[in-house]
């Protein structure tokens, strides 16, 4: 299945039952400017960071914020947007319902390494008493495990953390090159602290192969970002 190439936001079904939650995935025609400009949000606050591929997180409290630099937000506030930006990375985005609070994640290899998903969901924990196996946990789109190719270094990487290497399997015809489950190794970590299978969705468009979405291997430095966000509205 193909994404409509008029397509500008991609959403989750069970974080639109949610009364008071806005989110989105915006594709590669939905752009800074569309989420400034819509009178949907026109009331929302808009928190960016400045991504660095950390396991940096910020409890957002208060606002307006800038130069943030870290890879995953975290609030309970109304009225706030958080945002994300990829071009194959993968951006998730999490909600605890009856507590009502949210979390919005950068996850590349190198945060996914340093699970700074892991690192959010435990903030939720600490400072606001989220049960892991409570939460709610929407993954975007991101570069698919048949085209995410990588050196022997992020497998060894990897090795070291203590990871599993299962999401790891050898690239046909390329010696000391890895094809990478980005998705699957954000699941597994999420599923080591609580969080439920049946809790975690998914949009399961690889960036590289869609060209609606924006794709860094694909594009290079030319490439656009998708913006991924969430918020609550009460």
């Amino acid at each position: 299945m193909e994404i409509p190439k008029e397509c500008k936001i991609l959403s989750i079904t069970r974080f639109k039952e949610i009364p008071y939650l806005v989110h989105g995935f915006g594709t590669g025609i939905w752009e800074e400017h569309h989420l400034r400009r819509s009178k949907e949000w026109k009331n929302f606050r808009l928190i960016f960071l400045n991504q660095i591929h950390s396991n940096i997180i910020h409890f957002i409290e208060s606002g307006p914020l800038k130069n943030l630099d870290g890879d995953a937000m975290i609030t309970s506030l109304p009225h706030l947007l958080l945002i994300i930006k990829t071009a194959d990375c993968l951006p998730v985005l999490a909600v605890e319902e009856s507590r009502k609070v949210i979390a919005a994640i950068h996850c590349g290899w190198r945060g996914t390494k340093k699970r700074v998903a892991q690192h959010a969901v435990k903030g939720m924990e600490s400072r606001y008493g989220c049960v892991p196996s409570s939460l709610l946990v929407a993954l975007g789109s991101c570069i698919g495990p048949e085209c995410y190719e990588v050196g022997s270094n992020v497998l060894e990487s990897y090795e070291e953390e203590g990871l599993s290497l299962d999401i790891f399997r050898p690239c046909p015809n390329k010696k000391d090159v890895y094809l990478l489950d980005l998705k699957e190794a954000n699941i597994i970590q999420l599923l080591s602290l609580g969080v439920k299978k049946e809790n975690i969705f998914s949009i399961d468009f690889c960036s590289h192969c869609s060209e609606i979405m924006p794709s860094f291997r694909r594009e290079g430095k030319m490439a656009s970002r998708m913006l991924s966000f969430i918020g609550m509205s009460f």
